[in-house]
């Protein structure tokens, strides 16, 4: 990186570069992979919002940003009791929130994801009748504190004379989600196996408590740069699914907020920085759709540009688990998480044979097995 003139959103001048090593150490503590949370809850709302459309890898996500070996039932129970919820989020894609932030980050993000699926909708026959009796029938199976799994929902919908086929129940039910009628709360339990599937219930009876931040865009660009910076505007828009000039808009409003600053060549960090652990490991195993890796315009910082390819995301939009070293992907993995499969060994697949020992790498899987398996 060559340095540069900048001058930021308020007005101020920088000299300074951040480079690829300094970047990647001060990423590693945003995400809490060096500086680890004290419960997974904390993690959560430090995070804002995880990639989640893997279920476990959401949820790996967290325990991984976590002191101790949080177990996956752990992070379970607080589905279970309101605490976490899963949603679209932001650009169409499942992420888990806190449940009291759901409300005003849709406020933010879900008219242009309704927006964007709209098309998606005309082809479906989804038009607003349509959608006023998709919403009446859901209403009417969940309301009462009833917590339905999607099969169920379908079985509803197409009771009501709805075809559930051709993807029409899963965009009916994602409509609702984008308009904050409904979300996934409480894990179906499913003992022996790794537990993959959630209720949907509404947000109204759900959610007992919501935040209410006075300007939702720029609380939304604050609390992406406390859990994922440094990072750039540009970076904000992709992760929020943002035009540019809303995202520009949302940092300009946040620049007398103290608890970010623009510290070198566009980078916004947090003021405050979570204490890195002294022991924490340097070799460290990661699901697919990954925050650290993903969140970003510009992956080629966490990851040597000969290796995306490899990495994701591919064609068919997945990104693969990976295993890092010191915030460098050298590595990819793979695990089953099937009945009958999740207790099976992960399997490292190295990108590169000289950047971590077999004992590491293996140690770092098997932090994740155990949470899996817990």
């Amino acid at each position: 990186m060559r340095p540069s003139r900048l001058t930021d959103v308020g007005g101020r001048v920088h000299d300074e570069v951040m480079t690829p090593d300094a970047l990647r150490a001060e990423r590693l503590r945003s995400h809490r992979l060096t500086a680890p949370a004290r419960s997974v809850e904390h993690a959560a709302r430090h995070m804002l919002a995880v990639q989640a459309q893997e279920f476990w890898a959401g949820r790996w996500a967290l325990a991984a940003r976590t002191t101790g070996a949080p177990t996956l039932r752990a992070v379970d129970r607080l589905f279970n009791r309101g605490r976490l919820i899963r949603a679209w989020t932001q650009r169409g894609t499942l992420h888990i929130v806190p449940a009291e932030d759901f409300a005003w980050m849709l406020s933010v993000t879900g008219e242009r994801q309704l927006q964007m699926a709209a098309p998606r909708y005309r082809e479906l026959g989804l038009d607003g009748e349509r959608l006023a009796l998709v919403e009446r029938v859901i209403r009417g199976a969940l309301v009462g504190g009833n917590a339905l799994a999607r099969g169920a929902l379908f079985s509803a919908l197409e009771q009501a004379g709805i075809d559930p086929s051709n993807q029409r129940g899963l965009h009916s039910i994602q409509n609702l989600a984008l308009r904050g009628i409904i979300c996934q709360g409480p894990v179906v339990s499913r003992p022996g196996e790794a537990s993959r599937e959630q209720l949907f219930v509404l947000t109204e009876e759900f959610i007992k408590a919501s935040a209410a931040p006075a300007h939702p865009a720029s609380e939304f660009f604050i609390r992406y740069i406390i859990g994922h910076g440094p990072a750039t505007v540009e970076d904000f828009a992709w992760w929020a699914g943002l035009t540019l000039g809303r995202a520009r808009a949302a940092a300009a409003a946040s620049v007398d907020d103290d608890r970010i600053h623009e510290v070198a060549e566009g980078q916004f960090a947090a003021r405050v920085r979570p204490r890195r652990q002294a022991d924490a490991a340097s070799i460290v195993a990661l699901g697919p759709f990954e925050e650290y890796y993903i969140s970003y315009t510009d992956r080629t910082i966490a990851c040597p540009p000969e290796f995306l390819a490899a990495i994701g995301p591919a064609k068919n939009g997945m990104v693969r688990p990976i295993v890092l070293a010191d915030g460098v992907v050298i590595g990819a993995w793979k695990h089953s998480t099937a009945v009958g499969r999740h207790t099976e060994d992960p399997v490292p697949e190295m990108l590169t044979s000289d950047a971590a020992s077999d004992g590491d790498v293996v140690a770092a899987l098997e932090r994740y097995a155990a949470f899996i398996t817990g």
